[in-house]
């Protein structure tokens, strides 16, 4: 009898929604479905969320129907793009005011400060309701909401630990931010930060570039983050070392 661990697919469709930078968003008018790209980031409780114009077609439609679903795809094991990872979740847009969720969806996406007070954008977001997970070739799980967010416990935890967590870590660990950014994540020299963090992992960026770093296990609170990104820099440290021998 095998003593391996059962999958946790809701951990595996949580770090695939997180890491994306694009997904496909799927709307409808009048029965009539419609496909297009958007540029998604995720809030502490996985809601997703959307920087969207009033003059795009997807976003009127969502304000006649806010019925939707996202498609979000990883790297392919081999030539055949089925072998891909991706979840499609299903939910309902809303338009919202928050700042503090809209500096987190620039976090991921600081190329957009150039548009991002124009007058036709408004944030949005998608609670997601539940989700299929394809793991690769014929493999297919189903989620329901239960499964598929994260702790809710563990995301208040860390929402009220994340500026503080994130201010420290730049003040006196910017080596540890370069070594994780540079060794772990195959980033370029210079001086990177860490922007936003999650249950999951967490983001650091240099200029417009924003690299992804996994936990290796969901993080319930500021010390699980903090032996996390200890980890990761000492793996980073030594991936860097052994690259100058």
């Amino acid at each position: 009898m095998s003593s391996d661990p059962a999958p946790d697919h809701g951990l595996e469709a949580r770090r695939l929604i997180r890491a994306a930078s694009a997904a496909t968003l799927a709307t409808q008018q009048d029965g009539q479905p419609f496909a297009s790209l958007v540029t998604p980031a995720t809030a502490p409780d996985l809601s997703v969320l959307l920087w969207l114009s009033s003059l795009s077609e997807h976003t009127r439609h969502l304000l006649r129907e806010p019925r939707c679903a996202l498609l979000f795809t990883g790297e392919a094991e081999t030539a055949n793009p089925q072998t891909a990872p991706r979840v499609t979740v299903t939910g309902r847009a809303e338009r919202i005011e928050d700042a503090a969720l809209k500096a987190r969806w620039l976090a991921r996406h600081p190329y957009a400060a150039l548009y991002a007070e124009f007058a036709d954008f408004a944030l949005w977001r998608i609670a997601p309701e539940g989700a299929l997970l394809v793991g690769g070739f014929a493999r297919a799980t189903r989620l329901r909401q239960a499964q598929l967010r994260p702790d809710p416990a563990h995301v208040a935890a860390l929402a009220e630990a994340e500026a503080g967590i994130i201010a420290h870590v730049n003040a006196d660990h910017a080596d540890a931010v370069a070594a994780i950014a540079q060794g772990v994540l195959g980033g370029g020299p210079g001086p990177w930060r860490l922007v936003a963090l999650d249950a999951e992992g967490c983001d650091l960026a240099l200029e417009e570039k924003v690299l992804r770093l996994a936990f290796p296990r969901p993080a319930a609170d500021a010390e699980d983050v903090r032996k996390a990104l200890i980890l990761a820099a000492r793996q980073g440290r030594a991936q860097l070392a052994a690259s100058h021998q």
